[in-house]
C-alpha cells in the first residue's frame, strides 16, 4: 500500500491527544517519531515504573492505549491508520510504526470519541452503579476487537473477594521500599507535568469506601461523595491469552476502547492494575471470572453524581519531550 504524507499539524495534534492516554503513575512511558510518511511508537524505557512495573508489561499497556488513541484522534481528523507492531525485532523499545490512509468520510461516532479523550478522568473516589449497564454493557462488547483481549465482569457478589486481594496485594509490598519510594515520588506536589496530582489521590475514609485501590499517600481531602456509603461501580476484567509484548500492547489497545466507549456513554472510569501486578493477585482475578487467561488490567466503572465538578485534566509532558520530528 502505497503511503500517504499527512501534514505534521494533523498528526502533532493528533499524538497530543494520543499522549493523553493513561499510564501507571501517569509515568507517560511512550516516545513518537514523526518520519516522512510514518510515525513510529517506542517505549521509554527510563520511565518505567521499576518496582510495580520490573517486566515493564504495564509500560506497554500504557503504549496500547496511546497507539489506540492515535487512531480515534486520526479517525476524527479524517484518516485511517495502518499499524505494523514491532517493526524491528532488534529494537524492543520499538513497538509499532503507523502511516495513513485517507477515510471517506468522518462519522459522528469518530468524532465523539476523539472529543471524548479530553473528557476522561481517572476518578478514584466511590461511584454509583453504572446507569442502563444491562443495554450498554453488549454495546461495550461489540466495540472490542476480541483477538486482542477478553472482557469479563466481575460478580457483583464478588466485590468482598476483590478487596481481600486488594488488601492482599498491599500487604505484601507493605515493606517493600523501593515500591513505597516509587509511590511518594509519583505523587510529589512539585510536579509539574508528571505523577499523580493531589487533587487525583482520595483521603483514607474515601478509599476504605472503594475498597480495592492502590493504596497512595493519602491526602486531607474530606468525605466527598458522602452520600455514597460504598462503591457500586461494576468492575471489568480485559485479559490476554498469554502474558507477551504483543498480548500487553493488544491490552492496551483494548483499554483505551474500553475507556473511550465508557466516557461517550456519559460513565466514570478508573484503571487498576496492582492487583495484577503479582501472582496471588491475578490467580483471585481468574478465579473470580473462572477464566485460565492473563489478567491484565481492571476497570471501576460507574456513574459519577451530576453535580460533581469535573476534576482538573492531570498533566502531561510537553510535545518537546515525547515528539522528535525527522521531516
Amino acid at each position: 500500500m502505497t503511503r500517504t504524507t499527512v501534514e505534521t499539524e494533523i498528526i502533532a495534534k493528533a499524538i497530543h491527544l494520543a499522549c493523553r492516554a493513561p499510564s501507571l503513575h501517569n509515568s507517560q512511558p511512550w516516545r513518537w517519531v514523526l518520519g516522512h510518511a510514518a510515525v513510529d511508537l517506542f517505549a521509554d524505557h527510563e520511565r518505567v515504573v521499576r518496582s510495580a512495573d520490573r517486566s515493564g508489561r504495564e509500560a506497554i499497556i500504557s503504549c496500547g492505549a496511546a497507539l489506540d488513541h492515535l487512531r480515534m484522534a486520526m479517525a476524527a481528523a479524517g484518516w485511517r491508520t495502518n499499524v505494523d507492531p514491532f517493526p524491528n525485532p532488534s529494537e524492543r523499545d520499538h513497538l509499532a510504526s503507523v502511516d495513513f490512509t485517507p477515510a471517506h468520510y468522518v462519522t459522528s461516532a469518530e468524532r465523539d470519541r476523539a472529543d471524548a479523550i479530553l473528557s476522561r478522568r481517572t476518578d478514584r473516589l466511590p461511584l454509583q452503579a453504572p446507569s442502563q449497564w444491562e443495554s450498554f454493557e453488549p454495546v461495550l462488547r461489540r466495540t472490542l476487537d476480541h483477538s486482542k483481549a477478553t472482557l469479563d465482569v466481575v460478580a457483583d457478589d464478588a466485590r468482598p473477594s476483590l478487596a481481600e486481594a486488594s488488601r492482599l496485594t498491599e500487604s505484601i509490598r507493605r515493606y517493600d521500599e523501593n515500591y513505597r519510594d516509587e509511590l511518594h515520588w509519583w505523587t510529589r506536589r512539585f510536579s509539574l507535568y508528571q505523577g499523580v496530582p493531589p487533587s487525583a489521590l482520595v483521603s483514607e475514609r474515601e478509599r476504605a469506601r472503594v475498597g480495592i485501590g492502590r493504596e497512595f499517600p493519602t491526602t486531607q481531602h474530606g468525605r466527598r461523595r458522602s452520600d455514597i456509603a460504598a462503591d457500586h461501580a461494576k468492575v471489568l476484567v480485559l485479559s490476554t491469552h498469554e502474558d507477551t509484548r504483543a498480548d500487553a500492547l493488544n491490552c492496551g489497545e483494548a483499554l483505551s476502547t474500553v475507556l473511550v466507549e465508557c466516557t461517550t456513554a456519559g460513565l466514570a472510569t478508573c484503571t487498576l492494575t496492582h492487583i495484577t501486578e503479582i501472582a496471588e493477585g491475578r490467580a483471585v482475578i481468574q478465579n473470580l471470572t473462572g477464566s485460565s487467561a492473563f489478567p491484565q488490567v481492571l476497570i471501576r466503572v460507574g456513574t459519577a453524581p451530576a453535580l460533581d465538578e469535573a476534576p482538573s485534566l492531570t498533566p502531561r509532558r510537553p510535545m518537546s519531550e515525547v515528539l522528535q520530528i525527522r521531516r
